[in-house]
């Protein structure tokens, strides 16, 4: 593969970590190499913390097993899932950076209709470094994208923008489906390309997907939590999208913005229908009522911090949808722990120690 054109300092170098959940041989990093070997990654080991990962020569890199994880976080460590790609939140809360990229490591670099291969992160970068536009929606998508600008009629008091706390990119090839569209679509593939980047408006929930996804982590980073997930629970493949409505609701609360559509990446293969309705099943009853619950969410005024915002949702979590199944009194206690493991590891006011994992 030709190396494309780099400039000399890539994007935000030294101030973003990439986070990649894995169980096997990082070989995919290869094709990513000319995009991501600038950049420090944190790996985290789902499964058997006994089984060696490799890593491709020439990457920066921390991995972290289950035995770190439970090392690092102790008791807390019950927050964090298991056997399931939800781990990766456990990089988020360990990273000193501003910025993440997350990637599966079942995502290749995708090319634009031009036959250009995408550079995805750089795209993430700019998504996240210009402003969003919740309050008022602009028909020529985002204004601060080159070429474009606000519409007649767009109110000059909201074309400032607020910042951008969410850069949620999409894919080409297999599609994120749910099991029962997977089971009647099997041979369905995303072939189309849309070049735009809009701001989700505020009040509008999203299905966030975390196989593409980047944030600003001192914006929204305490909320990024992927839920109770997989191994002991009843219930799987709904951490990225759990995650999603709690961080829109917090973003609406706080004045953030959250982008979708560029950038691109190909995924790469579709995970086995049966598996995933066995892990999606009860999410599939449940989110009629998860879904209601996060559009009339109100947080009070005196939730002025991404912390308090998630401490109040836990509380609304165990006091509404505990009623629906008693999995979500468990999910509101492991999301306030996860928000006492974040602080102790992220101490306000001052620099956190970085805990050691295997490089």
């Amino acid at each position: 593969m030709a190396a494309p054109s780099s400039t000399a300092t890539p994007l935000l170098k030294d101030e973003l970590d990439i986070v990649i959940p894995t169980i096997r041989n990082l070989d995919f990093l290869e094709m990513w190499r000319p995009f991501f070997q600038p950049y420090h990654l944190i790996i985290v080991q789902d499964g058997d913390p006994s089984k060696t990962i490799k890593v491709p020569d020439g990457f920066d890199y921390e991995l972290y097993n289950r035995n770190d994880i439970n090392k690092i976080l102790g008791p807390k460590a019950s927050c964090i899932s298991f056997k399931d790609s939800a781990c990766r939140c456990f990089g988020y809360m360990v990273s000193k950076k501003k910025y993440i990229f997350t990637i599966d490591d079942d995502c290749f670099v995708a090319k634009d209709p031009s036959g250009k291969q995408i550079n995805a992160l750089e795209q993430h970068i700019k998504n996240l470094l210009s402003p969003s536009t919740p309050f008022f929606f602009n028909t020529l998508y985002d204004p601060f994208r080159e070429g474009a600008d606000y519409v007649r009629g767009y109110p000059f008091s909201l074309r400032e923008g607020v910042p951008t706390a969410v850069s949620h990119g999409l894919w080409l090839n297999i599609p994120d489906y749910d099991a029962p569209t997977q089971l009647v679509k099997p041979l369905e593939r995303n072939t189309r390309f849309v070049d735009a980047v809009l701001t989700i408006p505020k009040g509008t929930l999203f299905p966030m997907c975390g196989m593409n996804l980047a944030f600003d982590r001192d914006l929204i980073g305490p909320a990024m939590y992927f839920g109770l997930m997989g191994d002991g629970q009843p219930i799987g493949r709904y951490d990225d999208m759990w995650a999603g409505w709690c961080v829109k609701v917090t973003c609406d609360h706080l004045g953030l913005g959250v982008k979708t559509g560029l950038p691109y990446i190909w995924h790469s293969k579709a995970s086995n229908p049966f598996v995933n309705l066995k892990k999606e099943y009860n999410g599939i009853f449940w989110q009629e009522e998860i879904i209601p619950f996060f559009q009339s969410v109100s947080l009070p005024k005196d939730c002025t911090t991404v912390q308090k915002c998630y401490v109040e949702l836990a509380k609304l979590v165990k006091e509404k949808l505990g009623k629906v199944d008693p999995y979500f009194v468990k999910l509101g206690d492991a999301m306030v722990t996860w928000i006492e493991a974040w602080d102790e590891l992220n101490p306000a006011g001052g620099s956190a120690k970085r805990p050691n994992g295997t490089a």
